[in-house]
């Protein structure tokens, strides 16, 4: 019989940890998180590589127990045919001893019994920690590779099938997870690190290699996540804090990478982490980024198609929206221009600055250039969607250089750049095309990039201009205009600045002419040669004159006014004919230049004329003014035109006002300013009127100024005496031709001043006739009175008649108004006023005439006849009160349907009176009512009193039609009117009787 064997050996050792721990979804660690934490970084340091994993961040190797050695030997067949020997053994061994002791079959039975469990128990001990042991073997097969990302699914695959065992097998798929999560913790960088790229690819590849399942990997992830959240509640430091917090996001960001759209299910961060949707994409937004942005570290200015294929995939794997992804690039591009730029800058603002360095600054413009011509075409590629997106031309904006500080920096070389372009004293197309585009790469506007060009064309074309001048290649050639229209061809120079140019070479050269005070026959020849060469029109050369030979001939006419009235001597007449003449101004540009210092002088004495106390001090004023046009304006202008100062005819302008003005010549005040010949005799100098304040003031200013000289003629001025006393003094006609020069001074036309005069005499005349027509009656005496009035002011007999009618008709029209208020005027008389001519619209206001109408129709429907004219109510008599037919139509019903009803209880009453004519005539007016307004048969309390008044209108004989309606208006029947009518044939008419009766 073999020894008893020793079961100890089968069993689980005491130290080998218990199966709640070893079979937990993940494994048990004793260090504190800080030190984990440590741990982590410490074997994150000891990196080979970005693809290469250290094989300690698993733990070191583990070492078996002795039942576990036992079980590692023995391979699976083997495993369980030593268990049924074992078992076989031990149950032959119980029925041996069962039969040796017990010495019955029972016992022997028994023995085998207790022995055979024994070591069914050993057996199941031993199968049991075969999981145990694949589990060590797998980690140790992990922690003991060169390169853990070098294993292969078969690898692991081989230690489950070499222990026969299942990857579901708690304990094997504990270490599944244990190692997973090792690996995540591993490839995962530090917070304050960024993302390699390669994190997702190679936890996708090792999570494959476990052969483990997407469930179980997210609840990895999620446990990782939650120790991640344990060590950010149990840090106190701020900075640790945003680098858990970093750690977090990178984690959700790998994690929705490697499940892809499942992670939406497999990986709940809100509910366990109480997080929202928007820091989840937040984090994802972040780190893809970050990884974007890394990849973009390998694009340069050479570009190329493969290179944006890669971005694209890469943007795609990252899950980088277009809008981040085209944002992003365009912030590379950017940067790498801006490179360039500032590289330029400084070269150009270096204070050491050679032709060399010139060079270099173009070369990194054209740097830029070639390289926005790269991106340009890209985006124009047949495949751009299958690119990185945000190809396009390239921008400075929300970069270095946008921003009004550094807009000066880039015109900088923007002027650099157009300058090197016409170094070979052209511009060629290509250099137009790079400077279009450097200006939009710039932004600048069209305006700035203008005036630099402007400027840089400007310098260019007045040296080839030069050139061309000294050369003798502008006054040999054929045509000049075709010369410089090729030379700004070939510079793409605006003709219109060129034409500029050309002005501004001429208004130099005639600048330095007129130095000396005049221009000899010499100057004016080589201006002529100048303006011939350059093509300058007439009218600049008349407007470079007029301005700077008119700054030097102003000076002189300022002084010569200055002089005043008894300083324009002969030696300022000749400075100012020498001026005249040796400045070669035209005559019209003389006057012109003489005309705006003249008028301010005018403009002065008129503003003391309006400043002045009274009508006598402005008429002062007004005077000053004219004798300063007689004495110093009038030489003037004769002095620049080269003349003697001597009578001359009348101007078109003159004889068509003369003509315009003779049927005004009864007008006294008007005939006055007409210098008799005698007096054009001794005045001898005529004034001048080619200066005149005609458009300096309004029409309405220069009539008040003219009609105050004239008042003042008028009047006469006014001496005050001792004693308070106040003495008129009176004026001869030559006042009246000082008028005339003022008229002349304010530039007032001959209507103009006829108007003034026609209104000052109208005033004067309607003055003595309101006078005379206090009362508005016209008489013999007074039209007598009228006439000679209208002789005093000189007004004509049509304007007097015009004044004599309004005077009367307002008159008229008052007592008109308060007749007709009255009741005295009728339509009657209405009618009477209307064939004289009178204007009774304007007279009677509408709402009296209204009342007019109304007041007639009451007339008619009481006068008794009994008749109604339709068209004379309703036509003629609105047409001659003017009101509208409408509605003196609506007044005429009105009044009929009210006059009906009251005209039968008129006739009841006057029946009841025995006033028999009265009785007929309100039945009358009941009829014409009636005609106006067809009535129903109207109703009445007592029928024998309609009946009584049937009798007595039959008995006025009325016409057949008459009565026959008012026996319809009284609502008597045929019977009834018939018995009347026998009755009164018969002349047994109670009512007949009753009247005897009554009279005496």
């Amino acid at each position: 019989m073999p020894a008893a064997m020793d079961l100890s050996l089968l069993l689980p050792s005491p130290s080998t940890p218990s199966r709640n721990l070893l079979f937990s979804p993940f494994p048990f660690n004793p260090l504190r998180p800080k030190a984990l934490s440590f741990r982590r970084r410490t074997l994150r340091r000891c990196r080979v590589s970005a693809s290469s994993v250290d094989p300690s961040a698993f733990g070191g190797i583990k070492e078996l127990s002795g039942p576990q050695v036992i079980v590692d030997a023995l391979p699976p067949p083997a495993r369980v045919l030593s268990s049924a020997v074992l078992v076989a053994a031990a149950l032959a061994a119980g029925f041996g001893l069962g039969s040796r002791f017990g010495g019955s079959r029972a016992a022997a039975l028994g023995g085998a019994a207790v022995l055979g469990a024994a070591s069914g128990a050993a057996v199941f001990a031993l199968n049991s920690i075969a999981p145990e042991v694949a589990s060590v073997s797998l980690h140790n097969l992990v922690a003991g590779s060169d390169d853990p990302m070098e294993l292969r699914k078969e690898d692991v695959d081989g230690v489950a099938k070499k222990y026969g065992v299942n990857k579901q097998d708690e304990a094997f798929k504990a270490e599944l997870c244990d190692l997973y999560s090792r690996f995540v913790s591993y490839v995962l960088p530090p917070g304050g690190e960024n993302l390699k790229g390669n994190e997702v690819e190679m936890i996708i590849k090792f999570k494959e290699t476990l052969g483990i399942d997407d469930p179980d990997a997210a609840s990895v992830h999620m446990e990782i996540g939650r120790r991640i959240f344990r060590e950010r509640l149990e840090t106190g430091d701020r900075e640790a804090d945003v680098e858990q917090r970093r750690a977090f996001q990178k984690l959700i960001y790998v994690s929705s990478l490697v499940f892809g759209e499942a992670s939406k299910f497999l990986l709940p961060w809100k509910r366990v982490f109480k997080v929202t949707d928007a820091q989840v994409d937040i984090a994802i937004r972040d780190n893809a980024q970050r990884l974007y942005a890394l990849k973009l570290k390998s694009v340069g200015r050479d570009i190329e198609e493969k290179q944006l294929i890669d971005l694209r995939e890469s943007q795609l794997l990252y899950k980088l929206s277009d809008e981040l992804a085209a944002e992003m690039f365009k912030d590379h591009v950017r940067k790498l221009v801006e490179e360039n730029i500032s590289a330029a800058l400084d070269i150009l603002k270096s204070r050491t600055k050679a032709v060399k360095g010139t060079v270099q600054v173009i070369d990194e413009l054209e740097m830029v250039l070639a390289f926005n011509n790269l991106l340009v075409s890209l985006s124009k590629h047949s495949e751009v969607g299958q690119f990185a997106p945000g190809l396009g031309p390239i921008s400075l904006l929300g970069g270095e250089f946008d921003g009004d500080r550094k807009i000066d920096d880039l015109k900088l070389l923007y002027r650099a750049y157009a300058t090197e372009s016409f170094s070979s004293g052209f511009l060629d197309e290509k250099k137009l095309v790079g400077l279009n585009q450097l200006k939009i790469i710039f932004g600048l506007g069209n305006r700035e990039a203008e005036d630099i060009m402007v400027d840089i064309t400007s310098k260019v074309y007045r040296r080839r201009l030069s050139q061309a001048f000294s050369g003798g290649e502008l006054e040999a050639a054929p045509s000049k205009a075709a010369f410089l229209q090729n030379l700004c061809d070939a510079l793409h120079f605006d003709p219109h600045k060129a034409s500029e140019i050309h002005e501004e070479i001429y208004r130099q050269k005639l600048q330095q002419c007129v130095a000396k005070g005049e221009l000899s026959e010499e100057d004016v020849s080589s201006l002529l040669r100048l303006r011939v060469l350059l093509c300058i029109r007439q009218q600049v050369v008349d407007a470079a004159h007029a301005d700077i030979c008119g700054q030097l001939f102003e000076k002189v006419v300022k002084d010569a006014i200055a002089s005043g009235v008894e300083g324009y001597d002969a030696e300022i007449r000749a400075a100012v004919r020498k001026a005249s003449q040796g400045l070669r101004l035209t005559t019209e540009s003389a006057i012109a230049i003489a005309s705006k210092a003249v008028r301010k002088v005018f403009l002065t004495y008129v503003q003391r004329a309006r400043s002045a106390g009274n009508r006598i001090e402005s008429a002062k004023e007004l005077k000053k003014m004219i004798v300063f046009n007689t004495l110093v304006v009038t030489p003037l202008i004769s002095d620049i035109k080269g003349e003697s100062v001597t009578s001359a005819e009348p101007t078109k302008d003159e004889s068509k006002q003369t003509e315009e003005e003779d049927e005004w010549e009864s007008l006294q005040t008007l005939r006055k300013t007409r210098p008799s010949k005698e007096l054009e005799a001794k005045l001898e100098k005529p004034v001048q009127t080619e200066i005149t304040l005609t458009d300096d003031l309004p029409e309405r200013d220069r009539t008040d100024l003219y009609r105050t000289y004239l008042l003042f003629c008028l009047s006469g001025e006014v001496t005050v005496v001792p004693f308070g006393a106040q003495i008129t003094t009176k004026k001869d006609n030559s006042e009246y031709l000082l008028l005339n020069q003022l008229g002349t001074i304010l530039g007032l036309t001959g209507k103009q001043i006829v108007e003034v005069h026609r209104n000052l005499a109208e005033q004067a005349f309607m003055k003595q006739a309101e006078v005379i027509l206090a009362d508005g009656q016209l008489t013999k005496a007074r039209i007598e009175q009228l006439n000679e009035a209208q002789k005093q002011v000189g007004l004509p007999g049509e304007y007097a008649q015009k004044v004599i009618k309004n005077i009367t008709t307002t008159k008229m029209a008052a007592a008109i108004e308060t007749a007709v208020t009255q009741g005295r005027i009728g339509i009657q008389q209405v009618r009477e006023l209307k064939e004289a001519k009178v204007d009774l619209d304007s007279m009677i206001s509408e709402r009296l005439r209204e009342n007019l109408f109304k007041k007639t129709v009451e007339e008619i429907f009481s006068s008794g006849t009994g008749v109604f004219d339709a068209e004379e109510v309703y036509v003629k008599i609105p047409a001659d009160l003017s009101i509208d037919a409408e509605k003196a139509k609506d007044v005429v019903l009105e009044l009929a349907k009210n006059r009906l009803s009251n005209s039968l209880v008129q006739a009841v009453a006057l029946l009841r009176q025995r006033n028999r004519e009265g009785v007929v005539a309100s039945l009358n007016d009941m009829l014409a009512c009636d005609m106006a307004v067809p009535s129903e048969p109207l109703t009445w309390s007592s029928p024998e009193e309609l009946a009584d008044l049937y009798c007595i209108y039959l008995k006025s004989i009325p016409k057949p039609e008459n009565l026959s309606r008012l026996q319809y208006i009284l609502g008597i029947s045929d019977a009834t009117a018939a018995v009347l009518r026998d009755t009164a044939e018969r002349g047994a008419l109670p009512i007949e009787n009753e009247e005897e009766e009554f009279v005496f």
